[in-house]
């Protein structure tokens, strides 16, 4: 945490410590900048990344990258509230190339856009596909 304070404390909305892991709320337009700051500060390993659609509260996404630190054997996690419409936030593939499908993951089914991204396109639904299938207004038997 002290990294990300020290690199820009504004973009830190908020921190929690639960059961022994640090979450971090970044501010969406600092996500790849935190990024490069956590893993200049040790955190050396992309995990995870996914999102969370909490409709009809504001903001309606939450997106969710857990980052582990082999040398400090630590983990921890960056939110980042994300709003509509047209949700969309920094592709993190400049800081760790390993992002990249987690990124067309939730692009895919939750329709948010990952600016930069180099190749942001569906990975699981088929091209012509309409809507995207995780988000809770959804029909639950697709469009018809």
């Amino acid at each position: 945490m002290k990294a990300v304070v020290e690199w820009n404390a504004e973009a830190l909305l908020d921190a929690r410590l639960d059961r022994g892991e640090l979450t971090l709320t970044i501010a969406p337009d600092e996500i790849r900048a935190a990024c490069a700051a956590v893993k200049a500060a040790g955190y050396n390993f992309f995990e995870d990344l996914t999102a969370v659609d909490w409709f009809p509260a504001s903001p309606r996404f939450r997106l969710s990258y857990a980052l582990l630190s082999h040398r400090l054997k630590e983990r921890i996690r960056l939110s980042v509230p994300v709003e509509e419409p047209g949700p969309a936030v920094e592709s993190i593939t400049p800081v760790w190339p390993g992002a990249n499908y987690f990124e067309r993951e939730v692009f895919d089914l939750f329709g948010i856009r990952f600016e930069g991204h180099p190749n942001l396109r569906r990975i699981l639904m088929p091209d012509d596909w309409q809507g995207y299938p995780l988000r809770k207004d959804y029909p639950v038997e697709g469009y018809r």
